[in-house]
């Protein structure tokens, strides 16, 4: 028992950097995505934003842990893992929509200097992140977890695209849309993950647990 403490003492600290992480990164993605008007960094910021609610709710689901019934900390369970899904649609949606809009308005960013450092800020930051959540989410067999990890994962591949676009932009201007087409696709991944976890979560059979090999 004091061992699996430990390990959500852990979990609790990985969420609280990633709130507090992906707000700053979300308000300055925010502000100069419009001050520079490049619509995929303002819509990077949003995605940001979703990392803060992911990780909302797993600090709601580990809070079950402490002097709670084991009915409750799988109900918990089952609704923060319900909750990450919808928030992998949202995400989704976001960046479908902004992807969309800067393609079919022919949208390039005045400046490709901060799109570059927020993502590659970004790239480091979420990747060791990622990287602790799952080994976190391992130790605790949760499904919450696990997910917020597989959170940071898109967010991930979002600031690699955001970088290799801004790059791509920097160095080659006429291709100004790979990046937009990037994200499309990676949306419908995302998209397509999300309904899988809210199925997954609404099955009679949810165990709670994150079905990894240990």
């Amino acid at each position: 028992m004091e061992e699996r403490n430990r390990f959500i003492k852990r979990a609790i600290l990985l969420s609280l950097f990633t709130i507090g992480y992906n707000l700053v990164e979300g308000v300055v993605s925010i502000y100069f995505g419009i001050s520079d008007e490049a619509i995929s960094l303002a819509g990077f910021g949003g995605d940001s934003l979703i990392e803060v609610g992911s990780a909302g709710l797993v600090l709601w689901r580990l809070e079950s842990e402490v002097g709670r019934s084991a009915e409750l900390s799988l109900r918990r369970e089952r609704k923060a893992t319900f909750g990450i899904g919808v928030l992998f649609i949202v995400l989704a949606v976001i960046t479908l929509v902004v992807s969309a809009f800067q393609l079919a308005t022919f949208s390039h960013p005045e400046s490709t200097l901060p799109g570059l450092v927020i993502a590659a800020l970004s790239l480091s930051f979420m990747f060791f992140l990622w990287s602790a959540k799952r080994k976190v989410a391992k130790l605790l067999d949760s499904a919450t977890v696990m997910k917020d990890a597989d959170c940071s994962l898109a967010c991930i591949k979002l600031s690699a695209i955001l970088f290799i676009g801004s790059l791509i932009f920097l160095l080659f201007p006429g291709l100004w849309w790979i990046d937009s087409a990037a994200a499309i696709l990676l949306a419908i991944i995302i998209g397509k993950e999300g309904l899988e976890t809210i199925q997954a979560a609404r099955s009679d059979d949810f165990s709670g647990g994150c079905g990894c090999v240990h």
